[in-house]
C-alpha cells in the first residue's frame, strides 16, 4: 500500500486531502497474481447521476465485419487514469489509508459512471476509425479487415493514434493478425460469428451420469428447457426409463445418444440466445457443498419466455469448501458476474441477480459484512443489479449446475436380517432380561428414550458393572462409559451414578496412571531486607517518538517501591541492558542481591546471566504468559502510562520531556507505609562481591 500511494503521489495520480469524505481502501487480487486497489464507493454511486452513454451492441458489430478475414485485438492498460476528474471534484473520491487521506486527480476505479467515461474517451480518440476498420468496447479493441496488407496498415494506425493520445496496450493480452478471434465471448472468424465454447462448456462438460441419482439431477436440469426442443419426451425417453426403481440402472447405447443430443441441443437456437445489452438481464445462481452454477438468461421478444445466453459451473476449492451457505452463495454471484462482466457492467437496465438463499437480499444494505464480504461487496458496486429471493423449487436450473461435481453416492448395502442387539451375542442378552424381569409394570417414566430401557434402583449395579468393567467396554473413562449404557438403558441419575462408581473402581484405580500432573507449590519471590537489593525490571515500548525515544526501561526497588525510568530510542541489547543499569541505577543504589524480569532476549541471553553473576546478583525470570510474576513493575509501568497520559495529552511527542517529572512524582508520593519502612532501614548499600 505504501508503495502504491508513494507511486501514484509521484505520477501525479492522487494527492493529500482534507476532504470531509473517506471512502475505505484495501487491494484485491487479480487474476494474474497482481493486486487492484478497491475503494468502497458505494455511498458515492447511490448519490451520483446516471451516464448514459451507449454501450456498442456485438450483435450490431456483425455487419461490419462481412469480408473481413484478418483480425487483432488490444487490450488497453491503467486507461482510466487518462481522464481527469472536473477541478473542484477531487474531494468527492477522497479515501483513507493508515497512512494518510487522499483524493484522485484522475477517474479511479469503482465509479458507477466510470465505464461510460471510458467508453466515451476511447470512442473520441478513434472517432474516424469506427465502425470502418474498428469496434471498441470499453479497454477490449477489435481491428479486422481484409486483407493482411491492410490490416497491417490498420493496425499501425490504431497503435499510433494510442500513442498520441498516451493510451497504452498490455502486450500480453494483445493478438495480431490472426483469421480467428475470441472476442467478448465470441469466436470471430472471416464469415461467421459464433458464441464461445466457454459459454456453454458447463453444460457440453456435463460428466455421463454414473447414478440414478446423478441422472435425475440431469434430468431435472433438462425439464426447463424442455418447451425449446421439438420432441424432447421421444429424445428423454431412454435417458426418463433409468430413473425407474423398478429397473436396474446401467447405461446403455441408447441413454448415451440420448444424454449427447440433449447436451447438443442446449448449446444452440432456439435454447441459446445470443446477449443483447439492451434488454434486462437475469443472473440465476445457486451453491451446494462442492460447486457453484450460474445461468444468464434474457426473456425472448417473440415467445417472451426466459431463454438461456450462457452457462458457468465452478468446482469449490478445499478453502472455499469450507465457506458457510451464505458465503458459497455470495461466491456463486461474485464468480458469475465476473465471468460475465463484459455484458453485465454498464448495461442501461439494472439486471436481476436470483438466488435462494433470502439472507442475500439485504447485503447490499447491511451495516456490518466480515472482510471477505466486505471485498466482495465493492466488487459489486461496479455493477447495477437489484438481488432479489427465488425459492430453490424455483432456482433448479443452477442448482443442478452447482452438483453436477457431486461426490457419488456409496454404493447402497441391504439392510441385515437380524436386529443389531443379536449381533453381540448373549451379552447384551443376559443384562436386558436383567433388567426386564426387575422392571414393575408402568414403571417406565415418560422422559425415558423411546428406544431406552428404564432400570429399577434395584439392578443400577450390575447394568454398571456390566457397562464399565465387563468384556464389551473394558473400563473406559466416564464419558465413554455413559455413551456406552445409554444405547440401551437410561435412569434419571445415570451421568452421576456413572462418575460415582468408575472413580471407586479398584481395578481402574490400580492400573491407570493419572491423567494430570500433580500440583505444585506456590514459590513466592523473597521478601527483601533493605532498599535496593531485590529489583525488578521491563520494558515500555510502542511509544509515540519524542527526542528519537520510543522505548522506557522500567527498574523497581521491590523493598521501597521506588522507580527509575530511563527513555530509550529502541528495545536495547543485553550488553546496552547492563550498561544501563550500572550507569543509572549500581552507581546511585549499590548492587543488587536478586534481579527480576519478564523472559526477553535480553534477560536470557548468556551475557545477562554472566553479567548478573558477576555482580553476585541472582537472576528470576517470570514464568511464561503470566505478567504477575512481575507485578511490581507491570503496576509501575500502569501508574506511568497513566501520569504521562495526564502531561502529554494536549503533545505526546513530548513525554520524553515529562518523564523526569513523572518519575519524581511517582517517588514522592510513596505511601506512607512503604516511608517508614524506607526509614527504618539503616543498612547500607551493598558493595562489590
Amino acid at each position: 500500500m505504501n508503495r502504491y500511494i508513494s507511486e501514484s503521489l509521484a505520477a501525479g495520480i492522487i494527492r493529500p486531502s482534507s476532504s470531509p469524505a473517506g471512502a475505505g481502501f484495501f487491494f484485491v487480487g487479480k487474476k494474474d497474481g497482481s493486486l487492484r486497489p478497491c475503494i468502497d464507493y458505494r455511498g458515492l454511486n447511490e448519490i451520483t447521476v446516471r451516464n448514459r452513454y451507449p454501450l456498442p451492441l456485438m450483435s450490431a458489430a456483425f455487419e461490419m465485419l462481412q469480408g473481413a478475414t484478418v483480425f487483432s485485438k488490444l487490450d488497453l492498460r491503467n486507461a482510466y487514469h487518462l481522464v481527469r476528474i472536473r477541478e473542484g471534484d477531487e474531494w468527492k473520491t477522497a479515501f483513507n489509508t493508515p497512512s494518510g487521506h487522499y483524493e484522485y486527480l484522475v477517474l479511479p476505479f469503482g465509479l458507477t459512471n466510470a465505464p461510460a467515461v471510458f467508453q466515451a474517451l476511447v470512442n473520441d480518440v478513434l472517432r474516424d476509425m469506427l465502425n470502418k476498420f474498428v469496434f471498441v468496447f470499453l479497454d477490449d479493441i477489435l481491428i479486422f479487415s481484409k486483407s493482411l496488407p491492410e490490416h497491417i496498415s490498420h493496425v499501425r494506425n490504431v497503435l499510433q493514434r494510442l500513442l498520441e493520445n498516451r493510451l497504452f496496450v498490455k502486450a500480453e493480452k494483445c493478438e495480431f493478425h490472426r483469421d480467428t478471434i475470441s472476442f467478448l465471448g465470441f469466436i470471430v472468424s472471416a464469415g461467421t460469428l459464433q458464441m464461445d465454447s466457454s459459454k456453454v462448456r458447463a453444460v457440453v462438460e456435463w460428466p455421463k451420469p454414473s447414478t440414478r441419482k446423478d441422472l435425475q439431477r440431469f434430468l431435472g436440469f433438462a425439464n426447463f428447457y424442455r418447451r425449446f426442443i421439438r420432441n424432447y419426451s421421444t429424445l428423454a425417453a431412454p435417458l426418463t426409463a433409468l430413473t425407474s426403481s423398478a429397473v436396474r440402472f446401467q447405461w446403455s447405447s441408447p441413454a448415451e445418444e440420448a444424454f449427447r443430443t440433449l447436451k447438443a441441443r442446449f448449446t444452440s437456437a432456439p435454447i441459446l440466445m445470443q446477449p443483447d445489452p439492451t434488454k434486462q438481464f437475469i443472473v440465476e445462481v445457486d451453491a451446494s457443498d462442492v460447486g457453484v452454477g450460474a445461468v444468464l438468461s434474457q426473456r425472448s421478444p417473440e415467445d417472451h419466455k426466459v431463454h438461456p445466453c450462457a452457462f458457468f459451473s465452478h468446482r469449490l476449492s478445499p478453502a472455499e469448501g469450507n465457506y458457510d451457505i451464505g458465503d458459497r452463495e455470495l461466491l456463486a454471484v461474485k464468480l458469475a458476474l465476473e465471468e460475465w462482466r463484459h455484458w453485465l457492467e454498464g448495461v442501461a437496465i439494472p439486471f436481476l441477480v436470483w438466488t435462494d438463499h433470502k439472507n442475500l437480499e439485504y447485503l447490499r444494505s447491511a451495516k456490518r459484512l466480515n472482510p471477505r464480504q466486505a471485498r466482495w461487496s465493492l466488487f459489486f458496486s461496479r455493477f447495477n443489479f437489484t438481488l432479489s429471493y427465488r425459492p430453490g423449487s424455483k432456482n433448479s436450473k443452477p442448482d443442478a449446475l452447482s452438483r453436477m461435481f457431486s461426490r457419488s453416492e456409496s454404493p447402497s448395502v441391504p439392510a441385515t436380517i437380524l436386529p443389531e442387539r443379536c449381533l453381540v451375542g448373549a451379552a447384551i442378552l443376559d443384562i436386558e432380561s436383567l433388567v426386564r424381569s426387575a422392571q414393575p409394570p408402568g414403571s417406565t417414566p415418560s422422559q425415558c428414550p423411546a428406544n431406552c430401557l428404564f432400570v429399577p434402583v434395584s439392578v443400577r449395579p450390575q447394568v454398571l458393572q456390566w457397562g464399565h468393567s465387563s468384556r464389551l467396554s473394558c473400563h473406559p473413562g466416564t464419558r465413554r462409559t455413559l455413551s456406552f449404557i445409554r444405547r440401551r438403558f437410561w435412569w434419571p441419575s445415570l451421568g452421576k451414578d456413572v462418575h460415582s462408581f468408575i472413580s471407586s473402581c479398584p481395578v481402574c484405580a490400580q492400573s491407570k496412571r493419572a491423567t494430570q500432573p500433580p500440583s505444585g507449590l506456590l514459590q513466592p519471590l523473597s521478601i527483601p531486607k533493605r532498599p535496593w537489593s531485590h529489583i525488578a525490571l521491563d520494558f515500555v515500548t510502542g511509544l509515540p517518538v519524542s527526542d528519537g525515544n520510543t522505548t522506557i526501561l522500567t527498574v523497581v526497588d521491590r523493598f521501597s517501591k521506588s522507580v527509575h525510568f530511563i527513555p530509550l530510542p529502541k528495545l536495547p541489547s543485553a550488553k546496552e541492558t547492563a550498561n544501563l543499569m550500572v550507569t543509572h541505577v549500581f552507581k546511585l543504589h549499590g548492587l543488587p542481591v536478586e534481579v527480576v524480569s519478564d523472559r526477553g532476549p535480553q534477560f536470557t541471553s548468556r551475557f545477562w546471566q554472566a553479567f548478573c553473576k558477576m555482580l553476585g546478583a541472582s537472576v528470576c525470570l517470570s514464568s511464561g504468559f503470566h505478567p504477575q510474576s512481575n507485578g511490581q513493575t507491570e503496576r509501575a509501568n500502569q501508574l506511568l502510562e497513566t501520569v504521562l497520559r495526564c502531561l502529554a495529552s494536549q503533545n505526546p511527542s513530548t513525554w520524553s520531556q515529562q518523564l523526569p517529572w513523572a518519575e519524581y512524582s511517582i517517588n514522592s508520593l510513596i505511601r506512607d507505609f512503604h516511608r517508614r519502612r524506607l526509614d527504618q532501614s539503616a543498612v547500607p548499600p551493598r558493595g562489590v562481591p
